[in-house]
């Protein structure tokens, strides 16, 4: 099986936005409130994070998201149809 990144993004969680920037200059944004998951989880359980190249870990909410998903607009559970880019 092939990765989707060549090398891990830098993630992190700040006031309901989750932020991926992946090197060479790309990145996206989502609201966690579209995540049924996601949107029940408190500021430190959001912040644990284990990234992977295939994808975003949240052990403590039991929850994952595929960077292929992301890149499609899909952020999980109950998801808007888009996410906003930055």
């Amino acid at each position: 099986m092939s990765t989707l990144v060549e090398s891990l993004p830098s993630v992190g969680y700040a006031d309901g936005i989750v932020r991926v920037e992946f090197p060479g200059g790309a990145s996206l944004q989502f609201p966690v409130r579209g995540n049924r998951r996601l949107a029940g989880g408190t500021p430190e359980e959001l912040s644990r994070m284990e990234v992977s190249q295939f994808g975003i870990h949240w052990p403590a909410l039991d929850e994952d998201l595929s960077f292929a998903g992301l890149a499609r607009g899909d952020y999980g559970q109950d998801s808007p149809p888009a996410f906003a880019e930055g």
